[in-house]
């Protein structure tokens, strides 16, 4: 009996800690310590490449922050970024939605839907230096592709630098990012949409609901949290755009494709290597991009659930009242 009673009591939570330890440890190293070094150096005058002294700016701690906030280069950079985002993100939503839509429809049977998939996602995959390679030799002057075409078909008289032109180099920069991310949204949205019951698309379809009424009233409902998902990632990705405008344009041009996150690299790398306002301005965007999800979270919260759990702490308490008079009544009596 002591035998069987400690091995019952037995407990198996010492090997759970123990295979999260490398990524507890992985994770303090390369993450944690980071932010929190780079919180710490915005409140310090540490500039230059390979210094390690530096001082913290006791009578203007905060001197760092407010010269980001007033910069006008930096006050571009996040027109910039949100612009590039928003303006990806609309299309690469719609976009997926759709093609999210027609892979799961139950009534239409589309043949190779693997192979679409494939093709769909291929973009994703493909790094960014390769594709910052690819559309600047498509986009090339005078001789590129894209001219080509264009010129051949008569819609332009003369070869056009898209390159140099601010609305055409910001319009390359959202269809590039579109185009790598619309991939990876869909097979998220597919996910989510599979994970509904068959049966409410049955039932919906008995009572004569047809495929836009239940994509609208069953589905969208259904893969709320997963909207909320894709919605949060891409704000956090957005809101860090880095590697297409830097890689495809350097942020130009005149800082037409620059985002925060090329102006903190160009602040840390290039120049004075001013590591406290780069640290600075990653710390503003990082409380952005926090507030922003927080944002989000609240407004896409499950009102009916909250309404569910306020209506369950009315009734606990109410139950809790009577329990407290019955008791003085019960004191009265004796």
């Amino acid at each position: 009996m002591k035998r069987l009673k400690k091995k019952n009591n037995f407990s198996y939570a010492k090997y759970g800690y123990l295979f999260s330890l490398p990524f507890v440890i992985t994770y303090i190293i390369f993450s944690l310590y980071p932010t929190l070094y780079t919180a710490l150096i915005g409140f310090t005058d540490l500039k230059g490449i390979g210094k390690t002294d530096f001082h913290f700016l006791w009578n203007d701690p905060f001197q760092n922050f407010r010269t980001v906030l007033l910069s006008p280069t930096f006050q571009t950079a996040f027109k910039n970024t949100v612009v590039l985002w928003i303006s990806n993100f609309i299309p690469q939503m719609a976009l997926a939605l759709l093609l999210a839509a027609w892979f799961t429809d139950r009534r239409t049977k589309i043949p190779g839907t693997g192979i679409f998939k494939v093709i769909f996602y291929m973009p994703n995959i493909i790094t960014a230096a390769t594709v910052a390679i690819l559309f600047n030799a498509l986009f090339g002057y005078p001789m590129g592709p894209v001219n080509d075409l264009l010129v051949r078909f008569g819609i332009l008289k003369e070869p056009f630098n898209f390159l140099i032109k601010k609305g055409s180099a910001q319009g390359i920069v959202i269809f590039i990012q579109t185009w790598m991310w619309y991939g990876y949204t869909m097979i998220v949205l597919i996910s989510g949409i599979l994970g509904i019951s068959p049966d409410i698309f049955e039932a919906a379809e008995v009572d004569g609901a047809n495929g836009w009424q239940i994509f609208w009233k069953i589905t969208l409902p259904n893969i709320k949290t997963i909207l909320l998902f894709t919605l949060v990632t891409s704000l956090i990705g957005g809101l860090n755009m880095f590697d297409i405008p830097k890689l495809f344009l350097l942020g130009g041009p005149d800082n037409a494709t620059m985002t925060t996150s090329v102006f903190i690299y160009n602040q840390a790398f290039s120049g004075a290597y001013l590591y406290n306002r780069a640290a600075a301005a990653s710390m503003i965007m990082f409380v952005i991009i926090v507030s922003a999800s927080a944002l989000l979270f609240w407004l896409m919260r499950d009102k009916d659930e909250e309404a569910l759990k306020k209506l369950k702490k009315k009734q606990m308490k109410a139950v809790k009242k009577e329990k407290e008079v019955a008791q003085y009544e019960t004191q009265l009596i004796h």
